[in-house]
């Protein structure tokens, strides 16, 4: 389609400005003024609208493609929330503002939302207190590292390490490296969770904490998880939830139930904020009662007399780790979502995403390996190792979805699974949506029965093909890739 500037036209205007009125002559120094006009493209308004319009439908996004990237919930986003977080008393609040002296009472609307939904996540994930003011998934992930540190400092423990499975996020063996332990992996077991016997080797007197998501990035519930919290809590061990996949057990189970001390939780992924490229994150930390001393400052509090105000007196906390609010548009969707949902609606969620997971995989095992062939929960993890023989890989697989208007899911991950293509279908997709990605996937492999190697090329309709992805890592030179 081309650049703007190929569409440009000599003279053609979108929109005349007024001639200024304000005298500038004089006022800005020879040295910083244009000797020319600016070479901008010079279009109509509709040139413009048409062509920026054209830019955005090469793009993908959930709200006009099914989005199954696992691990990620790409799911769609209500867009009442976005007029909620847009109100004037929100957007267009100062977080300079004080809290309870003149004008403060402009800031207790803001302090209730962030108070109120501290509540509401306590009660459904069973922890005691909360922080909001993380600003992503990894961020909350690291602050609760930190908090476990400060807890064992304090105890005067001289713990050394931390567990994690073979098959956890990559941020849960950074954040407890930058939290200073030595990071220990265990491997998993044939039912996809984490072997008993080889993490009972692992834990000793030495152990921090254990950092697992629940289910697993296979998308498994570990049968054994409550077996886990009790024995790492036998060597004065913490368990950390990374939140990341709550949408699974949202509103059925409380992980503070299962023994877990620390979680942080998405608000972008479970409680319906845009992920990724589509806005900012939020990752709060909720803990137990015991570890609560050592949450950030500030946290708000409640007053006697019904006021909400921040509490800065906290002298075995971690610190500051952002400033003013956190993100608060994204507190305040997810205030507004929970709300809208209530108990029921969040036990729907979890239900749906579980149902459509589950639906997807026995569709698809017939085609793809199955490397765990147990009920699934919010996703599931098939291998493409089977089709090496026709020609194809995962990244084939997922390059040739493209064509069909699909975003690929998750390529290679979790690694502890050869060729692994992890889908999360969410829980907001209907079954005609999850039948046609059904069907397109079982079509390429159809194809590749027919013509081995087809999607070697793939995408074909797209506008950029196969890119060198090797030498675009190492060659920051684009022009030449």
């Amino acid at each position: 389609m081309g650049l703007i500037f190929d569409k440009s036209v000599t003279g053609r205007r979108g929109v005349t400005p007024p001639k200024g009125d304000v005298p500038t002559k004089g006022r800005i120094p020879e040295a910083y003024l244009r000797a020319a006009p600016a070479e901008l493209p010079e279009l109509s308004e509709l040139d413009v609208v048409r062509h920026f319009t054209a830019l955005s439908k090469k793009n993908f996004g959930v709200d006009g493609n099914f989005y199954p990237l696992g691990s990620c919930t790409m799911k769609y986003n209500p867009k009442f929330l976005e007029e909620v977080a847009g109100l004037d008393g929100f957007a267009q609040l100062h977080p300079l503002l004080p809290q309870l002296r003149r004008g403060g009472m402009l800031t207790q609307g803001a302090l209730e939302v962030i108070y109120e939904l501290s509540q509401l996540l306590a009660e459904i994930t069973g922890m005691d207190q909360f922080t909001t003011q993380p600003l992503a998934g990894a961020h909350g992930e690291l602050t609760g590292m930190m908090i476990i540190a400060a807890y064992h400092k304090h105890k005067g423990n001289h713990k050394t390490k931390v567990l994690v499975p073979d098959a956890a996020h990559g941020t849960n063996p950074a954040s407890a490296a930058i939290a200073g332990y030595e990071v220990v992996s265990v491997p998993s077991d044939d039912q996809g969770g984490m072997d008993l016997a080889k993490f009972e080797r692992a834990l000793d007197q030495d152990t921090a904490a254990v950092l697992l998501t629940c289910p697993n990035t296979l998308g498994l519930f570990d049968r054994n998880v409550a077996k886990i919290a009790e024995m790492t809590h036998q060597v004065d061990g913490l368990m950390y939830y990374d939140g990341a996949n709550l949408n699974a057990i949202l509103g059925r189970l409380r992980p503070g139930d299962l023994g877990f001390d620390v979680i942080h939780l998405n608000l972008h992924k479970t409680f319906a904020t845009p992920h990724g490229g589509g806005g900012p994150g939020a990752g709060p930390v909720g803990v137990k009662a015991h570890l609560a001393p050592y949450l950030p400052v500030s946290l708000v509090i409640k007053r006697d007399d019904g006021t909400y105000a921040l509490e800065y007196d906290r002298p075995l906390s971690v610190g500051y780790i952002a400033p003013f609010y956190g993100n608060f548009g994204v507190l305040v969707k997810a205030y507004a979502y929970v709300l809208a949902l209530g108990r029921e609606g969040l036990r729907r969620v979890s239900e749906n995403a579980v149902l459509n997971a589950n639906y997807l995989m026995h569709k698809l095992k017939k085609y793809y390996d199955l490397p765990y062939d147990r009920t699934c929960m919010h996703e599931f993890v098939l291998s493409a190792k089977n089709l090496a023989n026709k020609g194809a890989s995962a990244l084939d697989i997922a390059k040739a979805l493209i064509d069909f208007g699909f975003h690929p899911p998750t390529v290679y991950f979790p690694l502890i699974v050869k060729e692994a293509l992890m889908i999360e279908p969410t829980e907001t997709e209907s079954k005609e949506t999850l039948d046609l990605f059904a069907d397109i996937m079982i079509d390429i492999v159809s194809r590749l029965d027919r013509e081995p190697g087809w999607v070697k090329q793939a995408p074909f309709a797209a506008p950029v093909s196969r890119l060198d992805e090797v030498a675009a890592v190492k060659n920051q030179d684009f022009a030449s890739i």
